[in-house]
């Protein structure tokens, strides 16, 4: 039995991964930190449970409850403290929070490096979109011109998306050649964001939850590479996976791919 602990227990994604870790006959949900919940029992973000512990706003709550691995579902703006912390106390860390750049997977992987606590960290923890990235990778070797469009809803803090930026850096290296069509903006903004030489666009849209689309132009003919998560629950499986992973992958992790056993 793995004992977990959530963090960003009362958001969204995290009352979701604390029901599924509370359901899970494998894991043991044992302590929950959300600044805004705090002295909440923790039925009261997923229901009925017959556990019976309250919900934290101290990071030290995972330690004094012995908890093996931390899922955090936080912000851009605490999720590095949280897992300079996780390690420090020699907690395995599953990370799903967006809008960490290049600089903060580098930080995260050297504090990993050498550390008594294993980190995984995922733009996108639904299965499909861990393989439509895949699918992607591999169509951009023999279809360089491609741009990105991803949409989400309307409270999703970054643009373009983890996933979507992530996606575009993998695309970029697989391809043999950079045929970045040149194109001028009457309107600034009008192509997209620049990604490692690919366009991204962001849509933000009441309604949504997470999507993207890959379009690949070729002579005569487009190919579309589409992922669709119509509800949060698609990120369950993956999160579930994760935490039951983590303690088995030395140092940093990026991504469900290894995991899945779909390395490059």
């Amino acid at each position: 039995m793995i004992r977990v602990g959530v963090l960003g227990a009362a958001g969204r994604m995290g009352r979701m991964v604390c029901r599924a870790v509370a359901d899970d006959p494998e894991l043991s949900l044992v302590a929950a930190v959300s600044p805004s919940s705090a002295g909440r029992p923790i039925a009261d973000l997923i229901g009925p449970t017959d556990l019976d512990f309250t919900v934290s706003d101290d990071l030290n709550a995972l330690a004094t409850a012995a908890v093996e691995v931390g899922v955090d579902f936080t912000t851009s703006q605490a999720v590095m403290a949280n897992v300079h912390t996780l390690i420090e106390h020699g907690i395995h860390a599953v990370v799903g929070t967006t809008g960490m750049g290049p600089k903060d997977l580098a930080e995260i992987e050297r504090l990993a490096s050498g550390a008594n606590s294993n980190v995984i960290v995922a733009p996108n923890f639904a299965i499909g979109a861990v393989l439509m990235q895949r699918f992607a990778t591999e169509a951009a070797r023999v279809l360089p011109a491609a741009e990105i469009i991803e949409l989400h809803h309307e409270d999703k803090p970054d643009a373009p998306s983890g996933t979507a930026r992530a996606t575009a850096e993998r695309m970029a290296k697989a391809r043999v050649t950079d045929s970045t069509a040149p194109s001028s903006e009457t309107i600034e903004g009008a192509r997209g964001a620049d990604v490692s030489g690919i366009r991204v666009h962001a849509v933000r849209l009441p309604g949504l939850v997470a999507h993207q689309e890959v379009i690949f132009g070729g002579t005569g003919e487009v190919l579309s590479i589409r992922h669709d998560s119509l509800d949060r629950v698609s990120f369950v499986p993956g999160v579930l996976l994760a935490i039951k992973a983590v303690a088995d992958r030395p140092g940093f992790t990026l991504g469900l791919e290894p995991i899945l056993g779909l390395d490059a």
